[in-house]
């Protein structure tokens, strides 16, 4: 599983929807791939079903510090470095934004700790491996974010919160990891999911209509931009890249 000449890319959430397709988008780019979700055999199932070679999975979760700890020293172990880490494991739950009396404070702490904290865990772990990229551009870590951190429209008001703080995050990792580490958020507009393809149609032609572009985000846009930041957008760091379609615009 050794790769010292190919890049190493870790992802956070691989095991999701948007995760398998920047995980496979990774690999056809020449990547070892880091799939890191919850389960054990989901990880090892989309690794196993990557192009190319030196991928791996393993399972962690992003809101246990230990794990992750174990998770670096892993890698380190069998890699000795990371180009990339995306940061894709998320969580939220529908709740009205009307509706505070179900936000409650489970809710509340589970999307905190996995929106927020985990991704600066992971950060917070991998730096050494960061700065031992030899990248050109340096090392890159994206945060998937979301247009409801700047719209504040979305699955209830936490997540929405989530989303901002970790843009504001992502700014303040930027100046502090540069120059050796670029730091991006990349924020989907509403993705096209199976759990998105599952809710009301009437809704979903709705969202459709109020989206310049006419179509929701694909999972393999939301990869492209990251693709994008690795190869060609060199000189960016502490910005957010939407992929939204031009929804903000209606």
């Amino acid at each position: 599983m050794e790769t010292l000449q190919q890049p190493v890319g870790v992802v956070t959430g691989g095991g999701g929807a948007i995760g398998k397709r920047i995980c496979a988008a990774l690999a056809r780019e020449g990547f070892g791939v880091v799939v890191v979700d919850l389960s054990s055999e989901a990880v090892r199932g989309v690794a196993e079903g990557l192009s190319g070679e030196g991928h791996a999975g393993i399972a962690a979760s992003v809101t246990d510090s230990a794990a992750v700890k174990a998770l670096a020293s892993e890698i380190c172990a069998h890699y000795g470095r990371c180009d990339l880490l995306v940061n894709c494991a998320g969580t939220t739950r529908f709740v009205p934004h009307n509706d505070l009396d179900s936000l409650d404070d489970n809710l509340i702490d589970l999307i905190l700790a996995t929106n927020v904290r985990g991704p600066v865990a992971m950060v917070r772990a991998l730096r050494p491996l960061l700065d031992k990229s030899t990248q050109p551009g340096g090392a890159v870590v994206v945060n998937i974010t979301s247009i409801a951190a700047s719209t504040a429209m979305g699955s209830n008001i936490m997540y929405c919160a989530s989303k901002a703080a970790l843009e504001n995050i992502t700014k303040s990792l930027a100046r502090a990891l540069a120059p050796r580490i670029r730091v991006v958020s990349v924020a989907p507009g509403l993705a096209d999911t199976d759990f998105i393809k599952s809710m009301d149609q009437r809704w979903r032609d709705e969202q459709l209509e109020r989206t310049p572009l006419k179509r929701l985000a694909a999972p393999d846009d939301i990869a492209a931009a990251i693709i994008a930041i690795v190869k060609h957008l060199k000189y960016t760091t502490g910005t957010v890249i939407a992929v939204d379609g031009g929804r903000p615009l209606s």
